[in-house]
């Protein structure tokens, strides 16, 4: 486990020092501009991926986690707490702490509802509840801006030297928070709770049988996922410098969906794997035809019905393969 930490936390630290070449070599904001979606999409991806990859669960309702974190950031950086006070350097790091406790604490809520439930209910049932947050986002115009979302803006005072106004300081951070959270889900994955959960998904009444508490599992990695999409949703309101209802619409649960399906699920980085492809879609697609829906329909197609998984799912078992005809050739 130990070794495995080690090992994880240099290839993060090398990730991040990579970035910050890519940002000195390529002088293109629309690049870095790329690479912060990927980071902020990818973290977002992989909580999804905790309930879909690792315990077999689909949400449907993932976004309500990202917006509370977008809302509850956005609403403390803009309370008059922030705005008069006179030494602000806390605010962020505060702010941060608050909106991912938000995230949490909704997601406790929504898991309890919903654990219970079976598949196909569960996976609607964080739909209705995800819609529920959307139409009080737009209910609550005094306190969320209505459809206008959170506007005017907020402050981003320094803290701890990283002055998040600075396109630099702002690109290395959401890097290191993406190489931060997926080391840490890393270790969580690949920990005796991590195992739990695969033989919940793989076969939950025998995990039952041998003494696993699965309703409790389930919810925990339900809370989990909850809290680290609230990160997600801290790093957008962040780089768009307030909040918006969309965040908490049901097309925004799509999209980590999206990127679990392009990027694959059974390999860790799949998610954000996925991620950097939807945003290459993005960049690409929309700057050469409106027919963003048409493009994005057919790459789908192509990965289920040709690759029938994600890129980083089908490379690994294709290299799988390979090393077993090598294997069974050397054998010979």
């Amino acid at each position: 486990m130990r070794a495995g930490f080690v090992r994880d936390l240099l290839l993060a630290l090398g990730a991040v020092g990579l970035a910050a070449i890519l940002y000195a070599v390529v002088d293109d904001p629309g690049i870095h501009d790329l690479v912060i979606k990927t980071c902020i999409f990818g973290i977002f991806a992989l909580s999804l991926n905790l309930l879909i990859g690792t315990l077999g669960l689909v949400a449907f309702g993932h976004a309500a986690f990202f917006a509370a974190g977008a809302y509850a950031f956005g609403l403390f950086m803009q309370s008059p707490l922030v705005r008069e006070s006179a030494d602000p350097n806390w605010a962020i790091p505060a702010g941060f702490a608050v909106a991912v406790a938000a995230a949490t604490l909704l997601a406790a809520g929504i898991g309890a509802i919903c654990i219970r439930a079976g598949t196909i209910y569960f996976s609607f049932l964080t739909l209705a509840l995800q819609m529920i947050l959307y139409s009080a986002i737009l209910a609550f115009v005094s306190i969320t801006g209505g459809d206008q979302g959170l506007t005017g803006g907020f402050a981003k005072p320094a803290f701890l030297g990283v002055d998040l106004t600075r396109p630099f300081h702002y690109y290395l951070f959401c890097v290191g928070l993406l190489a931060a959270v997926a080391v840490i889900m890393r270790q969580i994955v690949e920990s005796p709770f991590g195992y739990a959960l695969r033989m919940i998904r793989d076969n939950p009444v025998r995990a039952e049988f041998l003494g696993i508490a699965v309703q409790l599992h389930r919810w925990l990695a339900f809370v989990m996922a909850g809290g680290l999409a609230g990160i997600a949703g801290v790093m957008m309101s962040l780089f768009v410098v307030g909040a918006f209802p969309e965040f908490a619409y049901w097309a925004m649960s799509a999209e980590p969906l999206f990127m679990i399906l392009l990027g694959g699920s059974e390999v860790f980085l799949g998610p954000v794997a996925g991620a950097l492809i939807l945003q290459l879609l993005n960049a690409v697609v929309t700057a050469n035809t409106r027919y963003y829906g048409l493009v994005l329909g057919v790459v789908v197609l192509v990965f289920v019905l040709g690759l029938r998984r994600g890129l980083l799912d089908f490379a690994w078992a294709l290299a799988a393969r390979r090393r077993e005809a090598g294997d069974g050739s050397a054998q010979t």
